[in-house]
């Protein structure tokens, strides 16, 4: 069996895509003939990022990054982020002549500008090199793909992503069993995800919107904005039934986000019964445009979010369900699979096979 190594800086107790992402393509790899281990954050001390300390950043050197990956002894690494862990491990592949891939999870050049005056083209200019090192970039969209590609980035590989549809289901009220939601006035919009200025929240808060607005997730930007938006009701954040029990009773599941690559929330909704409302910006376009112009459209996309939301009042639920039911995380994993055995035909030797040498 295949034993693949993915570092990564995204890493639990973390709750966004990227975390939901690599866990459950560890988790369908066994029953395709493959191994995953983990390179995280979990592995070394951390420190809280500045200005979100919910995300912990791990202090660690090449030297320790080499012997963590010779215990392991992959055939093969895939760096998931560009964060500490990420490069250091990037840089002890390329010291060795080591074939890897990379995958863009993140618009990191623009989560960067909503927090520091950081131009854009210095951040893609090093995100650019990061990830031309490597033998394939894997991205989730055709949209992000040609957006990378205008911007000089090489070698992309589409990786695509699912959801759990077991989980994520319709529910009828009695189901659904919490006070707190079933008594909210009606009808429901909910957004579920980081509460941080770069998901563009606010954009959904200052809808003028008939009923009522819900937050699930948490975050920096949480306190200012449930200060702010009185009128909207904060939950926290979710998982597991709870969440998929949140999702089930709403009516619209908004997605203001003007930087998400994907959104895997997209999919967790549609999978609920729940149609989508969302600007045409990449990740909504390419997860439902498709449908827009078709007999069933499962969302509504439109500049203007307030009438995307309340056009999308009006769409078939169960449209939604079976739209998502085309996603899955067993084919996900096949795409990382495949793009790990394409980017295997330019490896020269083995990974574990001499060791690493120590790195510094």
């Amino acid at each position: 069996m295949m034993r693949i190594l993915i570092a990564t800086d995204a890493w639990h107790p973390q709750v966004n895509g990227v975390v939901r992402s690599l866990q459950q393509t560890a988790d369908h790899a066994t029953a395709q003939g493959a191994e995953i281990a983990f390179l995280s954050p979990a592995d070394f001390r951390t420190v809280p990022m500045p200005t979100y300390p919910e995300i912990r950043l791990a202090l660690t050197t090449g030297r320790a990054v080499t012997r963590r990956i010779r215990d392991i002894a992959p055939d093969y690494v895939h760096i998931a982020t560009e964060g500490p862990v990420g490069l250091l491990t990037r840089n002890v592949c390329l010291a060795r002549g080591q074939v890897f891939t990379t995958s863009y999870h993140t618009k990191f050049p623009e989560y960067l500008a909503a927090r520091a005056p950081v131009p854009q083209r210095l951040s893609y200019a090093w995100l650019r090199r990061f990830h031309n090192a490597g033998a394939g970039i894997m991205v989730s969209t055709g949209t992000l793909e040609a957006e990378l590609t205008q911007r000089g980035f090489r070698n992309i590989m589409r990786w695509s992503r699912g959801v759990d549809s077991e989980l994520f289901r319709p529910r009828t009220m009695a189901e659904i069993d919490d006070a707190q939601l079933t008594a909210l006035p009606r009808p429901l919009f909910l957004y579920v995800g980081r509460v941080a200025v770069e998901k563009n929240i606010e954009a959904f808060l200052r809808l003028d919107l008939p009923g009522s607005k819900v937050v699930v997730g948490d975050g920096p930007a949480r306190a200012d904005l449930q200060a702010r938006y009185p009128s909207a009701h904060f939950l926290g954040k979710q998982e597991g039934e709870r969440l998929a029990r949140t999702y089930a009773s709403a009516d619209v599941f908004v997605f203001p986000s003007l930087t998400d690559t994907f959104g895997i929330v997209l999919l967790e909704a549609l999978a609920s019964g729940l149609p989508v409302a969302a600007f045409p910006v990449t990740g909504p376009l390419d997860v439902i445009g498709g449908t827009l112009a078709g007999p069933e459209p499962v969302g509504a996309l439109d500049t203007d979010l307030r009438q995307a939301a309340l056009k999308a009042l009006h769409l078939d639920r169960g449209a939604a369900r079976h739209f998502a039911l085309g996603y899955s995380w067993e084919a996900c994993t096949r795409d990382f699979l495949a793009n790990i055995e394409r980017a295997q035909g330019k490896a020269r030797r083995p990974f574990a096979r001499p060791p690493l040498a120590h790195a510094s």
